[in-house]
């Protein structure tokens, strides 16, 4: 059976400013199937949260849900929940098999939470996952370094830059932001 590839998620923060842009190409085998799928989402808890998911788009969606009752349940924080919700997804029969990634974020934290139990927090500002990730988070960097492009501005010029090398990214990103500059 052909696998399934699909999203690039990437994150930044910069002058007050998180954006999230998320790519929606969804790829079986060599034919793109969707280019428009919607995997970044804000939730209104707490000061505002972005979520970004990269992965099987049901096990992707079971751990948002896991995620945004953890945020609920931890009053907004951000840390709080994350961790939560990893401890979860390792701990439960269940959600252990679970093949994602989401990408967490608020005005002050950018995570990054996985199956394996891990909650990290990048040295940079920036983050990426999925198929074109390494190639977001490489444009993403320099952007943030050499230009005066804002944090929604980059995030999309990243998904833009990554959909020009990776096959399994579109390019057409759809961003969203928290903060102001």
């Amino acid at each position: 059976m052909d696998s399934m590839h699909g999203t690039t998620i990437v994150a930044v923060r910069k002058d007050g400013v998180t954006a999230l842009a998320g790519d929606g190409q969804v790829t079986l085998g060599q034919t793109i199937m969707k280019t428009g799928a919607v995997k970044v989402r804000r939730l209104e808890i707490g000061g505002g949260v972005l979520v970004g998911f990269a992965g099987a788009v049901a096990d992707s969606l079971t751990l948002l849900e896991k995620f945004e009752a953890a945020l609920q349940g931890a009053k907004g924080n951000l840390q709080r929940a994350a961790v939560d919700t990893v401890k979860q997804w390792r701990t439960d029969r269940v959600l252990r098999n679970l093949e994602a990634m989401l990408v967490v974020a608020d005005r002050d934290n950018l995570l990054l939470l996985s199956g394996n139990g891990e909650v990290l927090s990048p040295d940079e500002p920036v983050l990426a996952v999925g198929s074109g990730g390494a190639y977001a988070l490489s444009a993403a960097k320099a952007l943030l370094r050499y230009s005066g492009l804002s944090a929604p501005e980059i995030a999309q010029e990243a998904i833009r830059i990554a959909g020009e090398i990776d096959l399994y990214t579109s390019g057409n990103p759809t961003v969203y932001s928290l903060g102001e500059a």
